[in-house]
Parts: C-alpha cells; structure tokens; sequence
C-alpha cells in the first residue's frame, strides 16, 4: 500500500500544479480505474486533507503547499500524517461531529471521490464516504450537496436522514431539511425511498424537484433553472419575498439574521454574490424601501425605512 500511496501523492501532485490540463486530468482517471487499490489510496489521501482542514488548517496548509513543492516534500509530510494518524483517526471517529468531509459556514467545496464522481459541498455540510464492492455510498449527515456521478458499475446511493437516493447515472443536488429532504435533478434521473416507506419509491427526472420526509415523499414539481448556482457562488432570487431570501442568505453567515414583519413579505429578484454578503445587504436598501439595523457585525436586521 505504501507504493500506491506514494503513486496517489504523485498524481496529487500533478493535478495541483498550475500546468496541470485536461489530458494531465484523463491521464489521472486512467490510473484510478486502473486498480481498485488505486482508488482506496486516492480516497485515504483526500479524506486526509479533509480532516487535517478542519482539525488543523495551518497543517493542512503546509500539507498543500508541500505538494505544490513536489514529490519528495509531500510524501515527507504525508508519511508523517500516516505514521501518526492512527491514535488521530480513532480519536476523529469517535467525535459525534465526525464526517469524511466538512465544510463551514460560508465555505463551498469541490471534491472528487475514489470512483470519479464529482461531489460539491454547500455551506456548514457534513459528508460521509462508504464505498465498498456492493455499492457507493454518500451520507449526507447535514447541509447540501450537489453530485454528478463517475462511471462505475456499483450502484451510487445518497442516505439522507429522511431515506434514500438511488442515481441512475445522473447529476442532482440533495439538501437536508429540518425533518424532510430536497431532491433536485438536473441530468436523467434519481429514485428515491423513504426510510420508513421504502416501498414507495418515486422516479424523478431531470428538471423536477422533490421533498419527502421519512415517512412519505411529496409531490413531484418543476425545478427552478437556478437550484444549483450555489456552485457558481451565487445566490439567484426570481420575485422572492425578502424573508426567504435572509433565510437563504443567513445560511451563509454567522449569527443573526432576519427582518421586521412588516417587511417580510416584499418581493424582490436579482442575483447575488454569496462571498460577499454585506454588499448583498447593501443592495437591498437600493432596492427596497429599507434600512439595515445592525446590533453587532453577528446581528443584523432589515427594517423598514422610514421615510
């Protein structure tokens, strides 16, 4: 295993590099399928950098950047993380908070897995990983993901709280409610089983959206054109009301965020970028008739402004 690890760092290496283009990319997807020992090493290589990104940023850091500086430095740094890491990855399973991926509030990321598959994390996300011989498997523990399917020919499932979601060689996004989840399909199809229902499976295709809970799946409905512009970093409203979209918005942020009632139900569209969150409470009282309160930079509301 050591030598396909070093083989993994190699290609981590690579496809850091600034050169790096589309063939430098096959070339990699021709040694991942190659051997399925290719593809345990990759997944353990990521999930390190995961966990070294959300329990020591400075360390996973220097973990890049000695990828960046080449081979020799990165296998040094990541022959040290696995020397150690036994004692750590216990330690890190045992934490209710565990996950293969995390992101933070405000965060996005892209990940690509063992098998291909490209998965993009939302804001405050928790991923677990559960690839084996019968099947992949994709826990969403919280937040929202959005996949897009590599080819293999286990069949790739999304366990939510509230059931399952079958992929039928497809590209969907799937977020956890507070007791439901929303399917999105943007490419073929996906079928999804409520935990308590298994027997109730429901076909949705692309451009239709779903939420079901545990005990029931609800109405297929058309998917709005702009479900997944998160992944652009944009938040995109067509004639929302100003509450939904601080709900969205306050996904994105810490602490407080809301409106007087009186404000609540004003409409509004336009598309904003989610790393700049202050210049999209700006924008509102150029758009609206409207004043932003703040308390502290960790509580904000919108007012109506008086005239």
């Amino acid at each position: 295993m050591k030598v396909t690890l070093a083989e993994a760092v190699d290609w981590y290496v690579q496809l850091k590099d600034s050169q790096a283009d589309a063939s430098t990319e096959q070339a990699w997807q021709v040694w991942l399928h190659a051997d399925p020992r290719h593809a345990e090493a990759w997944q353990r290589l990521q999930q390190l950098q995961q966990r070294l990104a959300v329990a020591s940023p400075q360390l996973a850091a220097a973990t890049l950047q000695g990828a960046r500086q080449g081979r020799r430095q990165a296998l040094k740094v990541l022959g040290l993380l696995l020397g150690a890491g036994v004692v750590g990855w216990q330690g890190y399973r045992a934490s209710p908070l565990s996950a293969d991926y995390v992101t933070r509030v405000g965060e996005r990321r892209r990940v690509m897995l063992a098998d291909g598959s490209r998965l993009e994390l939302n804001t405050d996300t928790r991923v677990d990983i559960h690839f084996d011989s019968a099947q992949r498997l994709i826990r969403l523990q919280q937040g929202e993901i959005l996949v897009q399917t590599g080819k293999d020919t286990r069949p790739l499932r999304v366990q939510s709280a509230d059931g399952r979601i079958s992929a039928l060689g497809t590209r969907f996004a799937v977020r956890q409610l507070d007791g439901s989840t929303r399917v999105t399909v943007e490419e073929h199809a996906v079928a999804i089983q409520p935990r308590l229902a298994e027997a109730n499976e429901v076909r949705v295709a692309a451009g239709q959206t779903i939420e079901f809970s545990a005990q029931r799946a609800g109405v297929v409905q058309a998917a709005t054109d702009n479900a997944s512009a998160w992944t652009q970093g944009m938040l995109v409203a067509v004639d929302w009301r100003l509450d939904r979209l601080l709900g969205e918005l306050s996904r994105y942020r810490h602490g407080h965020l809301g409106c007087a009632p009186e404000v609540a139900a004003m409409h509004l569209s336009g598309a904003f970028q989610l790393d700049d969150d202050e210049a999209i409470l700006a924008s509102l009282q150029d758009a609206l008739p409207v004043t932003v309160r703040r308390l502290t930079r960790y509580w904000v509301r919108i007012e109506k402004r008086e005239a």
